[in-house]
């Protein structure tokens, strides 16, 4: 396997890693803290960050809420599709930046589309707040994986320079015939 096979590799693996750690801590904030079961869903950390159960019918921001078997599910397809045209892009790239950004949104996107199968809903239990001020929405492990995934595959896509391939045509200095 070459170089940029064992990225792909490890690439999955991370996104793996990412599912696996979005569920383990969904399910010690829904099993051995309860949240559900505790005054306003609510255990303090900080005093600017807490976890608090909250159930997100909808994706992003909360937006497309599902208020239907058939909404449920039609969004289970939608962002399994959208899943999906994530791991063929990753198992296409060959830039190790933007196997990483895209590791980190599959394994996000797959941990949120398991709670939404399995539960009908996307647990949420991070609220990090400043007083009355949350400068985001109450959100997940997974949540954080795909934004930071997102703020790679943007940043490296207007801050990398891509590398410009040359014409096949195109006579590079050491094959120019000899003067005379």
């Amino acid at each position: 396997m070459g170089t940029i096979g064992k990225r792909r590799l490890w690439g999955i693996v991370l996104a793996l890693f990412v599912c696996a750690a979005d569920q383990y801590i969904k399910w010690v904030v829904r099993v051995q803290l309860d949240l559900r079961n505790r005054p306003e869903g609510l255990y303090e950390l900080l005093p600017f960050f807490d976890l608090r159960w909250t159930r997100n019918f909808g994706i992003s921001l909360g937006m497309f809420e599902a208020t239907s078997m058939e909404m449920r599910w039609g969004l289970v397809a939608a962002t399994a599709l959208i899943a999906l045209v994530v791991l063929v892009w990753l198992l296409r790239e060959t830039a190790k930046g933007d196997i990483f950004g895209l590791s980190l949104i599959l394994g996000g996107a797959m941990g949120n589309i398991y709670d939404r199968y399995r539960w009908g809903y996307v647990i949420d239990y991070a609220d990090l707040h400043f007083g009355e001020f949350r400068p985001f929405l109450i959100f997940n492990i997974a949540d954080a994986a795909i934004t930071i995934g997102v703020l790679i595959i943007l940043a490296r896509s207007f801050l990398v320079p891509e590398k410009k391939a040359k014409p096949a045509d195109q006579d590079t200095p050491d094959q120019l015939p000899a003067e005379s």
